[in-house]
Formats: C-alpha cells, sequence, structure tokens
C-alpha cells in the first residue's frame, strides 16, 4: 500500500511544485514567484503530496476567509494521477477547514475536466454556477463549485465514509 505524506508547502518545494503546474496546466500556469508569495500569504495554506521516496506528487493551496475556503490551486504530477494523491491533499486540507472552523470551501474547474468535478462531488462539492470565459488560455468556462456545511452531521457522514473507502488503498502521514 502507498504511503503519501502531505506537509506543509517550504519554499525548496517550489521548484518542484512549479514543474508540476506546468505540467498540469500547461501555458496558462502559475509562476514560481506565485507559489513564493503565497506560501508568505496569511490567509492563504499550501500542502505538498509526498510518496516515501520523497518525490512530490502534487500539491494544493487553499485561502481562508472568516468561514471560507477557496481551493487555489490543485495539481498532481501526470504520472500519479488516479493513485488517490488529489484526493489525499483534499482531506488535509479538509482536515484544516475543521481545525480553523471554516464552514464552506469553494472552487473553480474547468467545465471539461471530469475526472476532477468527480472527485470534487465524491467530497460533497455541488456546482452552482459558471464562469464564462473564466480560463484564459482557451476561454473555457468554469463551474463554480461550493460544500455545504462542512459541520453538518449530513457532511460529516460523507466525509468519513470517504476516507475509510480512501485509507484502504493509501496511508496517509
Amino acid at each position: 500500500m502507498n504511503e503519501i505524506y502531505v506537509n506543509p508547502m517550504q519554499s525548496s518545494d517550489v521548484p518542484d511544485v512549479a514543474q508540476i503546474e506546468a505540467m498540469a496546466y500547461g501555458n496558462h500556469h502559475w509562476s514560481r514567484d506565485s507559489f513564493y508569495s503565497e506560501i508568505n500569504n496569511k490567509v492563504a495554506k499550501y500542502y505538498t503530496a509526498r510518496y516515501s521516496d520523497g518525490k512530490i506528487v502534487g500539491y494544493i493551496g487553499t485561502w481562508h476567509i472568516i468561514d471560507e475556503a477557496h481551493i487555489t490551486t490543485i495539481a498532481v504530477h501526470p504520472e500519479f494521477l488516479r493513485q488517490h494523491v488529489g484526493e489525499a491533499l483534499i482531506v488535509k486540507m479538509l482536515e484544516d477547514c475543521y481545525n480553523e472552523f471554516i464552514k464552506y470551501i469553494t472552487l473553480e474547474v474547468r467545465v471539461s475536466n471530469i475526472p476532477a468535478i468527480k472527485l470534487y462531488e465524491k467530497y460533497g462539492f455541488k456546482s452552482l454556477g459558471t464562469r464564462k470565459g473564466y480560463y484564459q488560455d482557451n476561454n473555457e468556462d468554469a463551474l463554480i463549485m461550493w460544500t455545504e456545511n462542512i459541520f453538518s452531521d449530513e457532511y460529516k457522514l460523507i466525509l468519513n465514509n470517504n476516507i475509510k473507502n480512501l485509507e484502504q488503498k493509501v496511508v496517509i502521514k
């Protein structure tokens, strides 16, 4: 069983993160300077996912504002897609939200990114609208997705079931 280590992003992680960002998002991606800035942003939380060999295989970033979190970016190295890395990152992000009494989480996702949409839906995100032409590289629309209150009994049940299923596939440390 694979072990995935999820830890706060460090400045030394930025070159590897920027490389994954470029692979995941092509010509329209965040720069290294953007990630360095985000690490120092007081409302931002950024994490990397690594395997036991130390290789960074994914990352996630959020902004925490009052009782809401906005997922600013998330990506998994193309060689490690469908190996539960993104899901491990989402679980860590949700853990942080509980610890900081964040009730709602939002994000934008390309309407064509069906695997990501399915993962977000699995974790209780619902589409509440569209941002027309949101992505500058190809003018693609973005779905705006939100969770219900993550402190509700209904949401906790969804999360706990997902975590139990995930723990049968990977170990998150």
